[in-house]
C-alpha cells in the first residue's frame, strides 16, 4: 500500500520532467536571455506587452530589445519551475509532520528542498552571468538531479517495488557504474549545448571528413574561463567546439558498451523487463543523437534528445533502486523460514484437540 505523500511526489515528478523539457526548449530557442533580469521580465511579472510597458523596458534595458516569443519561453519555464518548488516545499513539510511514522522518508524530501533552492540560484545566475557555460551546465544537471531524486522518493513512497533478493554485488556495481557514466555523458551534453557545439560536426561517423580532425581540448574544456560579456551563440572557435563534440561522441560509445553489458547481465538474472526498458531507452537516445547530427539539429529532435537523456537517467535510477540491498532484517533466509514453519507446525499439533 502506498504511503502518504505518494501522489504528491508522483505529481512533482511529472512536473519536474516538464520543467526539464521547458528548460531545454528555452535553451534550444536561444531564449535563455529572453528576459534580461530575474525573477521578473524587464521589471514586470510577465513579458511587456502594452506600449507603456515596452517604452519602460526600452528605457531600462536599451541593450536588450523585447522579443515576446523568447520572453514567454523563458517566463513559462520560470512559472512552472516555481510551481515545482512549491510542491517540493509541501513534500518537505509533510515529511517533517510525519517524521515519527515508520518508513517515512525525511532526509530525501529535505535534500530535495535544498536542491531546489540551489536550482533557483543557478537559474538566477544563468541570466545575470549571461549564459556562462559552467552555470548553464550546472543548472541542467541540477534539474535532472531534482527529477531523479523525485523519482526515487516516489518509488520509496509507493512501497510496491521491494529489493530483489539474491542479487550479487557485481551486478549492483555494474548498475552503479552505468548510472555514473550516464550522468557524466549528460554533463558532456550540457557542455555541448551551452557552448553551442552541437553543429561542430555535420557528418557521421567522421567529423569534417576525418576520423580525428583538429581538436583544441585546452580551450574546449577551459572550466575557469572568464565570465561574460555574453555567451549567447558561444564564444569558442571551431577547433574547441569540435573537441567538445567529439568527446561527447566518444562518451556515447563508452556509455553504450557499458549499458549493453548491463542489459545482458539483467537478462541473465531473470530481469528481462528491466533489460528491455534499458535497451529501449538507449536505442531511442542513440537514434535521436544520430538524427541531430545528420539533420543538423532540428528543434523537435533536439528537444527529444533532451527528453531521451532524462528517460535514460530515470531508467538507471529505477534499475539501481530495484537492485538495492534489502534492509537488514527485512528478509529471512531460507533456513530461518523452514525452521519457523517447522516450529509453527509443532505448536499447532500440540494445541489441536485429539479426536475420540
Amino acid at each position: 500500500m502506498a504511503k502518504p505523500g505518494y501522489r504528491l511526489a508522483l505529481m512533482a515528478c511529472a512536473l519536474a520532467l516538464l520543467v526539464v523539457l521547458l528548460g531545454a526548449y528555452t535553451r534550444l530557442t536561444h531564449a535563455g536571455l529572453g528576459c534580461p533580469d530575474w525573477p521578473g521580465c524587464y521589471g514586470f511579472i510577465g513579458v511587456p506587452q502594452s506600449a507603456e510597458q515596452l517604452a519602460q523596458a526600452a528605457r531600462h534595458y536599451p541593450q536588450a530589445p523585447v522579443e515576446a516569443g523568447k520572453g514567454w519561453n523563458e517566463m513559462l519555464h520560470r512559472y512552472f519551475a516555481g510551481s515545482l518548488g512549491l510542491l517540493i516545499l509541501a513534500l518537505a513539510i509533510q515529511a517533517l509532520g510525519r517524521r515519527r511514522e515508520p518508513g517515512q522518508p525525511l532526509k530525501l524530501p529535505l535534500l530535495l528542498l535544498g536542491l531546489v533552492i540551489l536550482q533557483t540560484a543557478f537559474g538566477m545566475w544563468t541570466v545575470t552571468l549571461k549564459l556562462w557555460p559552467q552555470v548553464v551546465t550546472a543548472h541542467l544537471l541540477g534539474g535532472l538531479a531534482t527529477l531523479s531524486l523525485l523519482l526515487l522518493l516516489t518509488l520509496r513512497l509507493s512501497a510496491c517495488w521491494p529489493a530483489l533478493p539474491g542479487v550479487n554485488g557485481r551486478l549492483r556495481r555494474l548498475a552503479a557504474l552505468g548510472l555514473l557514466l550516464v550522468i557524466g555523458q549528460i554533463a558532456l551534453g550540457g557542455w555541448v549545448s551551452s557552448n553551442y557545439a552541437a553543429l561542430a560536426c555535420l557528418d557521421l561517423p567522421t567529423c569534417h571528413g576525418q576520423w580525428w580532425p583538429a581538436l583544441d581540448f585546452a580551450n574546449g574544456f577551459h572550466l575557469t574561463q572568464h565570465i561574460g560579456p555574453n555567451y549567447l551563440g558561444g564564444q569558442l572557435d571551431s577547433e574547441a567546439r569540435t573537441a567538445i563534440h567529439m568527446t561527447h561522441r566518444l562518451g556515447a560509445v563508452l556509455v553504450s558498451l557499458v549499458l549493453l553489458l548491463l542489459a545482458w547481465q539483467l537478462k541473465r538474472h531473470a530481469q528481462a523487463r528491466l533489460a528491455a526498458l534499458l535497451l529501449l531507452a538507449l536505442v531511442a537516445q542513440l537514434s535521436l543523437g544520430i538524427g541531430n547530427v545528420l539533420l543538423h539539429l532540428p528543434l523537435a529532435l533536439a528537444a527529444g534528445h533532451n527528453l531521451g537523456a532524462a528517460v535514460l537517467l530515470l531508467s538507471l535510477v529505477a534499475i539501481n533502486y530495484r537492485l538495492r540491498r534489502p534492509a537488514p532484517g527485512s528478509q529471512l533466509t531460507g533456513a530461518a523460514v523452514a525452521q519457523h514453519l517447522s516450529s509453527s507446525r509443532r505448536i499447532a499439533s500440540k494445541l489441536a484437540p485429539t479426536g475420540q
